[in-house]
């Protein structure tokens, strides 16, 4: 479940124009190293799941697999896509905390 505040700050992100989407424009923003936080969706295929993790990992690009493609294209007003990339700096650190805050407390509870 994403949280309210999450909500606010992606939809910030997107309306800012700090927030793409799309698996091949992910391949080319890692590539011209404007990625600061890439997003993949729980649901979204093993193949891309794992092609994203070591494309981030081998470019050293923070990765977190969170959320589902309906929630997040709902949040962020975009077509439903798996994969959402953050090139701000301030919007990623935000997010990425947010994000690891929420799988901590689901850890907590599992």
């Amino acid at each position: 479940m994403l949280s309210d505040k999450l909500s606010g700050y992606m939809g910030f992100a997107a309306k800012a124009g700090a927030l793409q989407t799309g698996y091949n424009t992910s391949l080319l923003l890692i590539k011209r190293r404007k990625v600061r936080l890439l997003i993949v969706a729980e649901d979204a295929s093993d193949n891309t799941k794992k092609k994203m993790t070591q494309k981030c990992a081998s470019n050293n690009v923070e990765c977190r697999i969170f959320g589902t493609k309906e929630s997040l294209s709902h949040i962020t007003g975009k077509k439903e896509s798996s994969v959402f990339i953050l090139t701000d700096r301030n919007f990623s650190k935000i997010i990425r905390e947010e994000i690891d805050r929420i799988q901590s407390e689901r850890e907590v509870f599992l």
